[in-house]
């Protein structure tokens, strides 16, 4: 029996105790609207006044006041912005010098690749680097075959001309051949 009272009083009392927990909850969530409501409602009137509009209710510190918060935001806004260009620039910086890298390395492979040809053109080698005793060697630029001395005579075909012909004693006393003799010698021989 005692069970069924107690069922009865929760019953009864326990749904006043809900209503009003309901209606308290109610009653906070009402002012919290009312509260926010309010907050819009300023923001709404602070945003119309930094776009230039309802400026005829403020005051002249108000005025004073919203101008010195729209030029704290700009520079914010415009030190953002440097900071923001600055770092892009950076980024396109270290893009370019990774790029300049592997372009110095790709050339400088490239180089290495042709002087490796060169030399191994050079180790097989023409036919007139390799065999021919008449010609230096880069290996050996001072030793000749013939003589080890500093100053080596020259072999030197004593027929060959310069340029003019040569003119015999025989050529001078003959009359005929006086006047070739001056078109053929230079003028500072005579």
């Amino acid at each position: 029996m005692l069970k069924m009272l107690e069922r009865y009083q929760k019953c009864t009392y326990g749904s006043m105790e809900i209503d009003r927990s309901a209606n308290n909850a109610e009653q906070n969530s009402y002012k919290e609207y009312m509260k926010l409501k309010a907050k819009c409602d300023s923001l709404q009137q602070y945003q119309r006044q930094v776009f230039g509009e309802d400026l005829g209710p403020l005051s002249l510190k108000e005025l004073e006041q919203l101008e010195r918060q729209l030029d704290s935001t700009l520079r914010q806004i415009r030190s953002i912005r440097v900071k923001i260009f600055t770092q892009s620039m950076l980024d396109r910086l270290s893009e370019l010098q990774v790029k300049e890298r592997m372009w110095l390395e790709a050339n400088k492979a490239l180089q290495n690749k042709q002087l490796e040809e060169v030399y191994a053109e050079n180790q097989a080698g023409p036919s007139w680097a390799a065999g021919d005793q008449n010609c230096c060697s880069y290996e050996q630029p001072h030793q000749h075959p013939q003589s080890q001395d500093f100053f080596q005579p020259l072999d030197c075909n004593s027929n060959l001309q310069t340029g003019y012909n040569e003119v015999g004693p025989s050529h001078l006393n003959d009359s005929t051949n006086g006047q070739n003799l001056n078109a053929l010698v230079p003028g500072w021989m005579l």
